[in-house]
């Protein structure tokens, strides 16, 4: 005789997942973070980063979870996306508190975060183009 609870107890495990990563993310970066802002203006800029960083982490757990699972290409390109955009959004947030960090690279006047964010893209795009066999 079957249970059922397989897929309501999955279901009931995002939100307890988003909040326990919501609490890493938030316990781990704050108390680095907050104390570089230079001014209470811009509390809401950083708080608004680590929101990003907080789901960008969430949705790469989820993904890496969804590849252990079931695997193939596909969900591979879409979680390395979302843990560059976690990066990326990282590098945003030490930016915005004004946190030294090294953002360029030197000879061709780009910003790393420019050029994470097109690998992000191009690892979407591969996830969503590629036709499995």
């Amino acid at each position: 005789m079957q249970t059922g609870t397989g897929p309501v107890q999955e279901a009931a495990s995002k939100p307890l997942l988003l909040g326990l990563t919501a609490a890493i993310v938030v316990g781990i970066i704050a108390p680095l973070v907050l104390p570089h802002v230079p001014h209470q203006s811009m509390i809401y800029h950083v708080v608004l980063h680590m929101a990003s960083v907080t789901i960008a982490a969430f949705l790469s757990i989820v993904s890496l979870l969804a590849y252990r699972r079931a695997g193939g290409s596909r969900t591979l390109f879409m979680t390395l996306g979302f843990l560059a955009l976690g990066a990326v959004e990282v590098s945003y947030l030490l930016q915005a508190a004004g946190i030294p960090f090294l953002l360029d690279i030197p000879n061709l006047n780009i910003e790393a975060p420019h050029l994470i964010l097109l690998v992000m893209l191009s690892l979407f795009g591969l996830g969503v183009l590629k036709v499995n066999k």
